[in-house]
Formats: structure tokens, C-alpha cells, sequence
């Protein structure tokens, strides 16, 4: 078994500021958060940008330009772009970031899919910004586009040209199977980072059968050839991480994917998650991935070929 690599999800495209105070939102506190995450045993920092003055998500360049380099000088944690954005971005949109930023890492979904998380707007609450509940409610009429034209356009541009790897997120079965095929057609190489994500409505359920037929599939399908790692939405975080680290997988924390540190307590920070997985991780005699060995692991290209 080799080390354990902790990714942090840090803000993500999906929560709101009105659900958490914690949420970083300005690229000063995306880049202090950042920093606490590695400081607190994160190998790997998985990034979106949100308009400062509003929260709302945005694939401007310039904002994510005002995080990057703040956070490379100052750890040495791999840093992973999201392809993803958020709603009613174009591709173009996503792309613009990564494809200036080069980084060793971005996130790339697997398909196109329903995407919907809408449940969280019917939850009373005092919200902050106009924008907030209108954008989660209309998640239950929202398709999350990923063609394999749109894939085939991403590995090239952003992977092949810029020599950036991938973590493959994952939200159900089928996208193992559209992996495989990319793979077949020779988008993209071996280690393959399999991200394995449960408890999105639209996804795959997060029920431990499921955990099991993932890893599975994987091993069918990619053998030797794939890291695999799990990431599981709101009060499954902990507890699937804690599973996938038992079967020999890696994990992902961090704000995106949850609010909260445990039953009914809300998380005070990005940094809290990753101590807490880390602490259960060693606990089970498992040890912890530093950067240096996440890049030797993932095959990245080092933080010194990126563009910011």
C-alpha cells in the first residue's frame, strides 16, 4: 500500500456564502485557506475562483491569478484547477483559467450529467446574496455538459499541450467506462487519478455497496494503471474517506464537498477536515503523501513548469 495523498477541495461552485461563513470567498481568503490545507497535511489543492464581492462563482483568470501564486510561494502543495466553473459556464469559459495557469493538475468530470442541488435552497435561511437561492433552485433543470468532443478538446488543449494530468471525477459507473474509452483512443496516459464521487443527486448514491463496485470497476478496467481516490458530498465525507483509506485509496476533503466536521457541527475552516481525516488515517497506521511524493505517485510535471 503507498502512502495516503489528502486532496482539499477549497470553495468549489456549489455551496453558497449564506450556508457557511467558513467558505473562503475573496482570493485572499482562497489563498489563506489554501495554505492552512497544505500546512495541515493536504498534498494536493483543488481550486475554483468566486467573485469577491459577491461569492458567486466565476471563471474569470484574473481572479484565480490573484490566488495562485500566493499559494505556490508559499507551500509546495500541488495545485489542481478545476475544469468544472460552475453553472451556465461555456467550455470556453472553464478553460479559460487552466489554460493560462498551466497547472500540474485540473479536475475534469467524466460525462455530462444531471447535477442537481437544489435541496439546499429549501432550508430556511437569511440569504446573503440575491443571487444564492435562485442559482441552487434551478439546479433541478441544469445538465452538467462534458461531451467526449468537450473531453477530447480538454486533454488535448490543456493536457497534451500544456502537459497537465488529471483527476478524473467520477460520479457513477458509466463514467469508469467513459475513462476506459479515452483511454482507448489516447487522450490521455497512465496513472490514471480516479476520483470516485458519491452523494450527488444525479450521481451515483452513497451507500458502501456502491464504494466496493467503484473500486471494482476500476480495478477491471484500469488494473495497475490508476491512483484511485474518493471524495463523498455533506455528512459521507468522513466516513467514506475513512473507508477508501482502509481499502487502499487516497481521499479528498474540504469545503466543497462539505460544510461540516461532524454531526450537526459546522467546520471552521478547509484546514480543520484535513487535520481531521489525517488524524483517523494514522490512526489506522496509515502514512501520509507529502507533495514531493504525490507528484512522484501522479506523474506530474512539477510546480516549476506551471504559468503563474
Amino acid at each position: 500500500m503507498s502512502k495516503v495523498i489528502i486532496s482539499c477541495a477549497i470553495t468549489g461552485a456549489i455551496h453558497t456564502p449564506s450556508m457557511s461563513d467558513a467558505l473562503p470567498i475573496t482570493p485572499d481568503e482562497i489563498a489563506q485557506a489554501s495554505i492552512e490545507a497544505a500546512e495541515a497535511g493536504a498534498a494536493i489543492i483543488h481550486l475554483h475562483a468566486r467573485d469577491p464581492q459577491t461569492g458567486e462563482p466565476s471563471p474569470d483568470p484574473a481572479l484565480f491569478m490573484r490566488f495562485l501564486p500566493v499559494i505556490k510561494q508559499a507551500c509546495d502543495a500541488v495545485i489542481n484547477i478545476t475544469t468544472g466553473g460552475g453553472m451556465n459556464m461555456t467550455v470556453e469559459d472553464r478553460l479559460a483559467a487552466p489554460l493560462q495557469a498551466k497547472p500540474e493538475m485540473a479536475s475534469l468530470n467524466m460525462g455530462s450529467m444531471n447535477f442537481n442541488i437544489s435541496g439546499a435552497a429549501e432550508k430556511p435561511r437569511d440569504w446573503k446574496f440575491a443571487w444564492e437561492k435562485p442559482y441552487l433552485e434551478r439546479t433541478t433543470n441544469h445538465i452538467f455538459r462534458n461531451t467526449f468532443d468537450d473531453i477530447a478538446k480538454i486533454t488535448q488543449m490543456l493536457g497534451k499541450d500544456h502537459g497537465t494530468r488529471f483527476e478524473f471525477e467520477c460520479y457513477d459507473i458509466g463514467h469508469l467506462y467513459n475513462l476506459a474509452y479515452c483511454a482507448d483512443k489516447g487522450w490521455i496516459e497512465p496513472p490514471f487519478f480516479v476520483q470516485s464521487i458519491f452523494g450527488i443527486t444525479g450521481g451515483i448514491g452513497p451507500d458502501i455497496n456502491n464504494l466496493n463496485f467503484m473500486r471494482e470497476t476500476a480495478n477491471k478496467l484500469f488494473g495497475a494503471d490508476y491512483v484511485w481516490s474518493v471524495l463523498a458530498a455533506g455528512r459521507h465525507q468522513m466516513s467514506f474517506c475513512t473507508m477508501a483509506g482502509i481499502m487502499g485509496g487516497n481521499v479528498r476533503v474540504g469545503l466543497e464537498d462539505s460544510l461540516y466536521i461532524g454531526k450537526g457541527r459546522m467546520a471552521t475552516s478547509n484546514a480543520q477536515q484535513v487535520a481531521k481525516i489525517r488524524r483517523i488515517l494514522e490512526d489506522l497506521s496509515l502514512e501520509i503523501a507529502t507533495p514531493a511524493e504525490a507528484r512522484e505517485i501522479l506523474k506530474l510535471k512539477g510546480g516549476d513548469r506551471v504559468g503563474f
